[in-house]
């Protein structure tokens, strides 16, 4: 783990294992791991106990959010071989959820290769995860268990890794359906995908030209002593990844966080001042944003969840932008559609998110292969809908973060063949995951676009 800000004490281990395994259970219940982060207490604003300030040096704990996200996100990097392992070494599953998830959680750390901000001694991980257990008073009983487990583990780590080594699930952390279906999608690059997938991502910032611009903020970024790069057309990426309040230029508006394939979508759409726009699943914003910071437009943002929908008002108001936004059922016209037809539709519709496992590597484990059929369905039904608001001689730009193509290539493919008035303009069609940690600016996330005129 980095090193903790001068002046501020690093939480406990035991303490950080035991909250990422309560998030790492919640993920296993169904939970996204981002919401189960979410809850995670900050311990520096605690009253009481071991997280007050120490008034003899003045020094005072963190939260312990920071750590735990690391750990998870580790955790869910390499779920697959942790339960295997797990198997391995106690074939009955826990009957307590909690004390299933710090196994894994241990068994992650013990089992892969160290990784950025989770490099532990192996000692230290079996200490503080007895420590975190009889830490619980549901728990304390198994601590036993814990700490023979995660011992046998080390004494016999070679023999049980090379076992786990011959499952499809722990050679490459991804459910087996999903490994089985880039194989037949992707029969030379399923490899590649499924290593890429497992590769943190490159923290990528979109510039606002509205508000700044590429030279000022790569010149802002050098006085700060913070390493990036010019990437696409108004991109920058960061050599190492920070936390946005710590950049220059973010309450003032100058920059979203945006990776490099999703910065494609807006100038496809080559908007012109006073065109009528709609972003047609619009949460969280950064594409709303992206279309109004290239010309002045008439826009309109739509999405189906509300809370969401506030987040796209927030990431406007900081960036200096403004547009109508709607909580819809996109599909649903009669509650929505005024009758006005739009001169540019971006649609990007929901999907299995199979792209951006990089960014959200819980994804692969809270999705099923019937997923897939169920968004590609929903998929149709949504652009069908929207279709029919485009102008004539408007654009309709069709967009997922997903490397099936049941979503993408063979959507875009019906689609067509229902319309018979949608005509194909150049697009970049399916991007696949790209994760050169050596080049930071090659990195993206898995993208398809699709985008027709009406004729």
């Amino acid at each position: 783990m980095p090193p903790p800000a001068s002046g501020v004490k690093a939480p406990p281990l035991a303490d950080v294992l035991l909250a990422a395994a309560r998030a790492v259970q919640a993920v296993l219940a169904g939970e996204s791991l981002t919401d189960a982060l979410a809850r995670i207490p900050d311990r520096s604003k605690m009253k009481s106990g071991p997280a007050r300030e120490d008034a003899a040096d003045g020094v005072s704990s963190p939260s312990l959010r920071p750590a735990a996200q690391a750990i998870s996100f580790h955790v869910m990097r390499q779920l697959g071989l942790a339960r295997t392992v797990k198997q391995a070494l106690i074939p009955r599953q826990p009957a307590d959820p909690l004390l299933d998830a710090l196994l894994l959680t241990a068994f992650a750390l013990l089992a892969a290769e160290p990784a950025a901000g989770v490099d532990y001694a192996p000692h230290t991980v079996v200490d503080q995860a007895v420590r975190a257990a009889s830490s619980q008073r549901s728990l304390a009983p198994f601590k036993g268990l814990v700490n023979g487990s995660l011992r046998r583990f080390l004494r016999e780590r070679e023999s049980v890794l090379a076992a786990a080594a011959r499952k499809p699930e722990a050679a490459w952390n991804h459910p087996d359906w999903w490994v089985r279906r880039l194989r037949i999608d992707y029969p030379d690059q399923w490899q590649d995908l499924l290593r890429a997938a497992n590769q943190p991502p490159a923290m990528v910032l979109r510039v606002n030209r509205r508000r700044c611009t590429r030279e000022a903020l790569l010149a802002a970024l050098d006085q700060a002593g913070i390493a990036a790069l010019p990437v696409g057309a108004a991109g920058v990426v960061l050599a190492q990844a920070r936390p946005v309040q710590q950049l220059p230029g973010f309450a003032e508006g100058w920059w979203s966080v945006q990776d490099a394939a999703a910065q494609l979508a807006a100038p496809l759409l080559d908007v012109r001042d006073g065109m009528r726009v709609l972003d047609a699943c619009a949460a969280p914003g950064g594409k709303t944003a992206h279309l109004l910071e290239l010309a002045d437009l008439d826009l309109l943002a739509l999405d189906v969840d509300a809370d969401r929908l506030a987040r796209v008002d927030a990431n406007l108001a900081r960036l200096g932008l403004a547009a109508r936004t709607r909580a819809a059922d996109v599909a649903d016209l009669d509650s929505w559609w005024d009758g006005r037809p739009f001169d540019a539709v971006l649609a990007d519709v929901p999907c299995t998110a199979s792209g951006i496992v990089r960014r959200h590597p819980d994804i692969r484990w809270l999705r099923r292969e019937g997923d897939i059929a169920k968004t590609a369905a929903l998929q149709a039904r949504i652009a069908d809908a929207l279709w029919q608001v485009v102008a004539p001689g408007g654009k309709l730009l069709y967009a997922t973060c997903s490397i099936f193509p049941a979503e993408g290539l063979r959507q875009a493919q019906a689609f067509q063949s229902r319309h018979k008035d949608a005509a194909p303009l150049p697009a970049p069609g399916q991007l696949l995951v790209q994760a050169q940690p050596d080049r930071p600016a090659e990195q993206h996330d898995g993208f398809f676009y699709a985008l027709f005129a009406k004729v």
